[in-house]
């Protein structure tokens, strides 16, 4: 699961009842060293925030938070008025523990981080967004300014209406840059990320179909991503990509300086050398950069980050090293070699970065077979059934051996497979042990194996015993 410990942090109980627009029902000793949303997390000096989810509420844990050390909880004001006297006598006299009480935990969460944020002005602020791009973007804008800087990030993908607070609070004093990623699955999400964030620099790395099903189509995707100019004054700077088919939309309007990225904009780009699974050669200002992730999507999202930190004046030196160091996120792109050589890219997946996966692997020349696991796509609404009926013709039209299509949704993709004159053998299953069996018996060494599927198909099940192979 999705690491939720923020460490970093260094509030007085005062301090964070306060920022948080709260108060404080009990007064402990201990400062605030960490904020949590998930009690298995929590450690000693942490804030556990109670968050009431779909599944369960976090005030249910409250208890666990205390045994596991917790210098603070946050809790609704309607819990505590209804379980003090029960809470309280957890506490017994041993242990000394603040408790903020607020109307609305998020709410007091997303206070709680702006106020923490305003107290550090002099940090350059650069938010990244899109449909696509944006962790493996934000995590190349770290490496390069982080080497000019003290910078902090975003960890793993905390990008959304819990986990950018989460990432605010990590900001301190000594920190000149935070490079977060501001991601949304619903309509007013990023009116929320850019109060909160207010960034200085703010990337769009493209727009696409990622959560249709939630936003409804691609220009209120845009209209929703565009938000996060809002707060916008003239003195920040938007950088878009050349290539962006809502460039109008997203620039109409804006306060301050437009900066467009890609092959034909972003100063000083002389060209590319595709190195396969290796990555690209990057010819930049007479530099030849050894950039790691593979792709012509990831070359645009360094092109993205080239432009950025020029704009910030970093030296050429840091720019090259800073792209030349990066390394994948876990499920993001991983190259795995061994007699079995696997690509994982099993975090997320929409229609688009199939596409852009499909496209590299297409062209890529393998000695062996190419197998490809395909895991269903979430989150598209009434354009499920097509969008998947569209991948299984993608899927049939690479050269692929071998497909495995797991989860209900991919039935579409199979019968679109079965319909075509595909040559390969292709599976159908919604059964991961079936998978992970039929696919253990079809793999052979010399195979290149694609694993990509949405966060909810969990694909990274199948590793540990590809690992053993």
């Amino acid at each position: 699961m999705t690491n939720t410990v923020v460490s970093g942090t260094n509030l007085s109980p005062e301090q964070a009842g306060r920022f948080a627009g709260g108060r404080l029902a009990l007064r402990g000793t201990r400062d605030i060293r960490a904020v949590v949303v998930d009690s298995r997390q929590v450690e000693e000096g942490s804030l556990f925030v109670a968050l009431p989810g779909q599944r369960v509420d976090g005030h249910d844990f409250i208890p666990q938070a205390f045994e596991r050390g917790a210098a603070a909880v946050m809790s609704s004001a309607a819990h505590w008025n209804k379980r003090r006297e029960q809470l309280q006598g957890l506490l017994g006299s041993g242990r000394s523990v603040s408790v903020i009480v607020v109307e609305d935990t998020l709410g007091g969460l997303q206070k709680l981080a702006k106020a923490h944020l305003r107290q550090f002005p002099e940090c350059l602020r650069v938010g990244v967004t899109g449909s696509n791009g944006k962790t493996t973007t934000k995590e190349i804008l770290g490496s390069i300014i982080g080497l000019d800087r003290r910078t902090v990030t975003s960890e793993g993908n905390l990008n959304s209406e819990i986990g950018l607070p989460l990432s605010c609070v990590r900001v301190q004093a000594e920190h000149r840059a935070a490079v977060f990623e501001m991601g949304i699955n619903h309509m007013g999400e990023m009116e929320v990320l850019a109060d909160i964030f207010r960034p200085d620099i703010a990337v769009i790395t493209n727009i696409g179909t990622a959560h249709i099903g939630l936003l409804g189509s691609l220009e209120a995707i845009a209209r929703e991503k565009k938000k996060i100019f809002d707060y916008f004054d003239g003195s920040q700077k938007a950088f878009i990509s050349e290539s962006e088919d809502y460039q109008d939309l997203l620039t109409e309007g804006v306060p301050g300086r437009i900066v467009h990225f890609g092959p034909k904009r972003t100063k000083g780009f002389e060209g590319s050398e595709d190195l396969g699974l290796d990555g690209t050669i990057i010819h930049w200002e007479g530099l030849r950069i050894r950039f790691p992730l593979f792709g012509a999507h990831n070359l645009r999202n360094a092109l993205a980050s080239i432009s950025v930190s020029a704009e910030l004046g970093i030296s050429k030196e840091n720019i090259k090293e800073g792209l030349e160091t990066v390394r994948p996120l876990f499920g993001r792109s991983q190259i795995i070699r061994g007699p079995v050589t696997v690509i994982q890219d099993c975090y997320n997946a929409n229609p688009d970065s199939f596409r852009q996966v499909f496209a590299f692997l297409c062209s890529l020349p393998w000695p062996g077979r190419k197998i490809a696991v395909l895991g269903a796509m979430k989150e598209l609404g009434e354009q499920s059934a097509e969008a998947h009926r569209r991948l299984g013709g993608y899927a049939a039209d690479c050269d692929f051996q071998g497909l495995f299509l797991f989860g209900e949704e991919m039935e579409q993709a199979y019968l679109e497979i079965q319909g075509r004159a595909y040559k390969g053998a292709a599976y159908w299953m919604t059964d991961i042990e079936s998978l992970r069996s039929d696919l253990h018996s079809y793999l052979r060494e010399g195979d290149l194996l694609l694993i990509k599927g949405s966060r909810a198909a969990r694909l990274e099940r199948l590793m540990p015993e590809l690992a053993e192979r």
